[in-house]
């Protein structure tokens, strides 16, 4: 396989289903984990490794490391592996998954801006999502006539305080996730629940359906609801942890065990929540974006904006959803007809809202 993204939590559980069923891995790519990426390396012996800075090249343990966009996309066309885990984070991780479907190798998906911005363009032939929500929708599908879809939501960092206190909360505390270990941006994206956001429209694309919702599950036991049109409702329930999307999605079936099955009796009681407007602001746009999915190029842009000023701490952690909102008001009017649009409109939101 290619991983892109090996140093993150997707691109370590990656490496341990490689582990596990004895996977060849032909290229890693990582970002500044350079001590990690060593480890990796030393490990899975990988025939090319791509990492994001020039300057971290000496660092390496490698005779055979590039660096940048370029040479992830240049790795994808020059491999003999048929399989891409793409776990890169942001928009940065499209043009790495239009390069793999072009090149016709098969993509075990976690970039999830790949779907959000681009769904329309990308052809899913030879794409598995790799997210415990889709792949519990996935799991669950019958030939019945279905109603709707849902997904969960842990509620992230701030899902018990105060909402009087939101305004003033630390970057230390909306990174401390309370069942998860996710790298930085993922996590804030939990907290203001932008990160569901994005799954349902992953959902929209990857299912062709448009009705769609979330529910808070505070254990992150149940992954995914089917809803059928005879009135019963299906659930996917199993312990929190990537590998078992990740063996499906990149070994197409899986017959041993992955995890340890959930022990009902030990979790006792499961507890659900609305998603509420007063303390997750986004949902208010939540049917707005779902009835236009072009909107994602926008609300991803503003977001990714948005974040990285409240990790520099130059904004508060609520103007971090005040700044997709402003971006989704002001081109709310989005059409976007071809790919080079999407890099266009892009730029354009991001110029707009860093100013």
């Amino acid at each position: 396989m290619i991983l892109l993204g090996s140093t993150g939590s997707i691109g370590v559980n990656t490496l341990n289903i490689a582990r596990k069923f004895n996977l060849n891995v032909e290229v890693l790519v990582a970002g500044r984990n350079i001590q990690l990426l060593n480890q990796q390396i030393k490990e899975f012996k990988p025939k090319i490794v791509v990492i994001d800075r020039e300057e971290d090249i000496h660092l390496v343990c490698h005779n055979n490391v590039l660096f940048g966009q370029e040479a992830i996309l240049q790795a994808i066309e020059q491999s003999t592996s048929t399989t891409v885990v793409n776990a890169l984070v942001g928009f940065l991780g499209l043009k790495p998954t239009l390069k793999a479907i072009e090149c016709g190798k098969k993509i075990a998906l976690a970039n999830k801006e790949s779907l959000v911005v681009a769904g329309k363009f990308i052809d899913q032939t030879n794409l598995k999502p790799i997210d415990s929500e889709h792949f519990g929708l996935w799991y669950l599908l019958q030939d019945k006539k279905m109603d709707s879809m849902m997904v969960t939501a842990s509620g992230g960092s701030f899902r018990d305080y105060p909402l009087d206190q939101l305004k003033n909360v630390s970057i230390k505390e909306a990174l401390a996730h309370p069942n998860w270990s996710m790298g930085n941006k993922i996590t804030i994206d939990s907290a203001t629940m932008t990160n569901k956001m994005f799954e349902l429209m992953e959902a929209a694309w990857l299912f062709d359906i448009r009705k769609l919702d979330a529910v808070i599950e505070t254990k992150s036991l149940i992954h995914a609801f089917i809803n059928f049109a005879d009135g019963s409702t299906t659930a996917h329930i199993a312990n929190a942890s990537m590998q078992l999307p990740i063996a499906y999605a990149i070994l197409g079936k899986v017959d041993e065990e992955i995890l340890k099955p959930v022990d009902l009796v030990e979790v006792a009681s499961l507890e659900f929540r609305k998603i509420e407007t007063s303390r997750y602001p986004i949902w208010e746009i939540k049917d707005e974006i779902l009835n236009n999915l072009d909107l994602g190029v926008v609300l991803n842009a503003a977001n990714e904006v948005g974040v990285a000023k409240f990790l520099n701490s130059e904004i508060g952690f609520l103007d971090v959803a005040k700044i997709s909102l402003n971006a989704i008001n002001k081109f709310n009017n989005v059409k976007v007809n071809s790919l080079d649009e999407i890099f266009e409109i892009d730029k354009e939101v991001r110029k707009y809202c860093e100013s």
